[in-house]
């Protein structure tokens, strides 16, 4: 009887095991396929969330509208990116040609340095010194500085080309935002249906705490990172700092890596007090004071504004998220974490009722 039980069970196993190792095999193979495109959707599905609300609003002035709601959304999106590109590539291209051209009429024209120069800390007589060369004849200042200088710029063509990419990418990542925002209903039922498997009585919370914790990163750490470089900027522009879009840029990144603003700021003070008057330099001084600490004041706020977690486990998420993923993973991060906590708690209180005895 036993034998005759082994002998029908093993055919069932064997099947089992092919069908099992075939399918892995087909998910394994379908992963390494559609990686590519994993980035540019998983952002797709972080600005269809984010830009939820204001495409509801559209849908209220256009009724029953989906697709043009969707598409205006896109079209902002999209103005939003490819502005600021453009900008950035014409202010690099004007940059350039103004620099060879400079050369091209006998060396770039570098003012000499202020005496001031000299009483900064530690390395105020040497930048004194290789200003001072620089100003007189730059070809034999920068001579010893001929391979990091190699080295920087293939750099930094690798870093625009990195940069173009990563524009594509986005605007990849806008289309496929647009397409879920227009099939909303759809993408909510099978967000639904995924977070019920997790936890039935509280799937839908679930998912909206995921929606939740995407605004709050999406505000918490990329808008306050938008608004303190966007003050940054202004401060370069009004204070005659070239490249004042440049060092906005910067700022941006800077905001965003959770950096800060300071030390692209502090580099302008520098500069200020080096080159312009005491008065011009104490006002951006005093501007730089009042942009840095924005972030202290507005990250809480936005971070834990209807908040469904502690604000601290937002912020380890993303932070977290960030160092294991980049930008990507500041909302990954932050949504991961977030449901594990919640799922952890959740469990929890279905354990302590399970247990609890019947009166």
């Amino acid at each position: 009887m036993n034998t005759h039980a082994r002998n029908s069970l093993f055919p069932q196993v064997v099947d089992i095991a092919v069908r099992l190792g075939a399918l892995l095999f087909l998910l394994a193979w379908s992963v390494v396929i559609l990686k590519p495109f994993l980035l540019p959707t998983v952002w797709g599905i972080i600005l269809a969330v984010a830009c939820y609300p204001v495409y509801e609003k559209l849908l209220q002035k256009l009724p029953g509208r989906k697709k043009l709601s969707a598409a205006v959304v896109c079209l902002a999106l999209l103005l939003t990116i490819l502005i600021p590109c453009a900008m950035l590539g014409e202010s690099l291209y004007s940059g350039i040609s103004l620099v060879r051209t400079s050369w091209e009429k006998g060396g770039l024209q570098i003012p000499p340095p202020t005496e001031q120069v000299k009483s900064w800390p530690l390395i105020g007589n040497k930048t004194y010194e290789l200003w001072a060369l620089s100003s007189k004849n730059i070809e034999e200042a920068i001579k010893p500085f001929a391979p990091q200088i190699k080295s920087a710029g293939a750099t930094a063509l690798s870093s625009l080309a990195g940069l173009g990419f990563a524009v594509i990418q986005f605007v990849f990542s806008i289309i496929i935002a647009g397409i879920l925002l227009a099939s909303s209903e759809n993408a909510v039922r099978a967000g639904n249906s995924i977070a019920a498997k997790l936890h039935p009585q509280s799937g839908g919370a679930l998912l909206h705490d995921a929606e939740t914790t995407v605004r709050n990163v999406a505000r918490g750490i990329l808008g306050v990172a938008v608004v303190q470089a966007f003050l940054a900027g202004l401060g370069f522009a009004v204070a005659g700092i070239p490249g004042a879009g440049l060092w906005g840029l910067l700022a941006l990144i800077t905001g965003i890596i959770q950096i800060g603003v300071g030390p692209i700021m502090l580099g302008g003070v520098i500069y200020m007090f080096a080159t312009s008057s005491t008065l011009a330099a104490s006002l951006f001084l005093v501007w730089t004071l009042l942009v840095i600490p924005l972030d202290n004041i507005l990250k809480p706020i936005l971070l834990g504004q209807g908040a469904p977690v502690p604000m601290t486990v937002i912020f380890l998420g993303s932070l977290g998220g960030f160092l294991n993923s980049g930008i990507i993973g500041l909302f990954v991060g932050a949504v991961i974490l977030s449901l594990a906590y919640k799922l952890t708690v959740l469990w929890a209180i279905d354990t302590e009722s399970a247990a609890a005895p019947i009166e």
